[in-house]
């Protein structure tokens, strides 16, 4: 496979906004804390464990469309984060969620652009949100992690924060027009020890971590959820 991008592929990325807030992105953060409280008693633990200054990446489960606002919303910096390439096609959306730090990604197709955009966004400084599974679940559980994850850790070299989100599935699952209102629970994890592993080995911790937590969250073990 060439490592070169298509046209087609790099047409879509602008340059990387500031690691700061945007306005689009303080108005949206303002806008959406009150309506994830009242629609989702939206509720979270763990924001010290992801790092105040330099590129992070952070690597959660996929349940709903929600996950990137659910992500973001209790965290005091801005995240970027890839979406499948067909939604910044969509009028207005699209704009918008450039204006979010959001880049596409084409799936399926070994998308070398995404992953070098990946790489250089997380070098300048900016928290990047990834969904290793690389689709929504069906039922709420952690699917299989993509390997191609463990390139970007091992290319960006940065700390690798583990996130669990759980409620989404029940509030936008595959198939449902719009939201409607469930509990959502979001958890960030301690940066992971990657020092020394291997690619097959980085893609079984983030798997067995993703799980862990997901499982603790759900038996209630994050007693300081706030």
């Amino acid at each position: 496979m060439s490592t070169e991008p298509s046209a087609a592929a790099t047409q879509h990325f602008p340059p990387a906004a500031p690691a700061g807030k945007t306005p689009v992105w303080g108005l949206g953060q303002m806008i959406c804390r009150p309506l994830a409280a009242a629609l989702f008693d939206l509720r979270f633990s763990g924001v010290s464990n992801v790092p105040r200054t330099g590129g992070v990446l952070l690597l959660s489960n996929h349940q709903s469309f929600l996950d990137p606002v659910m992500l973001a919303l209790p965290l005091p910096r801005p995240m970027s984060f890839l979406a499948k390439a067909e939604l910044f096609d969509v009028p207005v959306f699209g704009w918008l969620i450039r204006q979010l730090n959001a880049f596409p990604v084409r799936r399926g197709e070994g998308d070398v652009a995404a992953v070098r955009q990946a790489i250089r966004r997380l070098r300048e400084g900016h928290v990047l949100t990834i969904f290793p599974e690389g689709t929504r679940t069906r039922d709420g559980e952690i699917g299989p992690i993509q390997p191609g994850v463990a390139m970007i850790v091992r290319r960006a070299g940065v700390p690798v924060v583990p996130a669990v989100i759980d409620g989404a599935h029940i509030a936008w699952p595959r198939g449902q027009r719009w939201p409607a209102p469930a509990r959502v629970r979001v958890v960030y994890g301690r940066p992971l020890l990657l020092e020394g592993t291997n690619a097959p080995q980085t893609v079984e911790l983030i798997g067995r971590t993703l799980r862990e937590m997901l499982q603790r969250l759900r038996g209630g073990e994050y007693a300081e959820l706030r």
